[in-house]
């Protein structure tokens, strides 16, 4: 896909401040530091246009990103950083929770792990959240650059039996930083959004 507008178009923290629903959304969930930023911006070609950190758990809002004025990418919360607060940690689970729940126009929700870990019990919830509302499953796994080939399978028999995922092809490798499955990621999005406006159009 060519990327001719990329652009953080609203930060939000409940629905009132949601942008229009004028466009069908993809929204990708992850613990704290599994890279949800850097996979936007190779996603989009971009360098900087999610901000990055080193420290985890800095998203703390709902980012919008406009790309090309056909689809957005929401880059919800991370979770899983224990160096803050209960209080904290819940008030985060309730801004993903409004957005899951009361968004019409989200076509997808993905969620990202580290190949490199087993996930999280957290993870495992999130997923069989996904899954309760008949989305997709598909799981991107980051940092695949970070392993060696050989490595691959292996990993993702681990990330396959955690999540309890019957479908290999579901768990797509992706490296931010060599641009890893970018454009089969790109097809298996503009096919999801194809079939949404298909069904929306019966």
């Amino acid at each position: 896909m060519k990327i001719v507008k990329a652009q953080l178009e609203r930060i939000a923290v409940n629905k009132k401040q949601y942008p229009a629903e004028n466009l069908p959304e993809i929204a990708f969930a992850g613990r704290s530091n599994v890279g949800k930023s850097s996979f936007i911006n190779s996603m989009v070609n971009r360098s900087n246009l999610a901000r990055t950190s080193g420290k985890p758990g800095k998203t703390r809002t709902i980012n919008f990103y406009n790309i090309n004025d056909e689809l957005r990418f929401v880059d919800l919360p991370g979770y899983g950083y224990a160096k803050v607060s209960k209080k904290e940690r819940e008030k985060w689970g309730y801004i993903i929770e409004e957005y899951l729940n009361f968004r019409p126009n989200l076509v997808e929700v993905v969620l990202l792990v580290d190949i490199r870990h087993e996930p999280t019990d957290q993870d495992l919830l999130m997923y069989n959240w996904i899954k309760s509302f008949d989305y997709t499953g598909l799981v991107i796994a980051t940092k695949v650059d970070k392993i060696s080939r050989g490595r691959y399978q292996k990993n993702i028999k681990i990330i396959k039996n955690k999540l309890n995922i019957n479908d290999t092809e579901l768990i797509i490798p992706y490296s931010s930083s060599k641009n890893i499955n970018r454009d089969k990621l790109w097809a298996i999005f503009q096919d999801i959004i194809k079939k949404s406006k298909e069904q929306q159009s019966k």
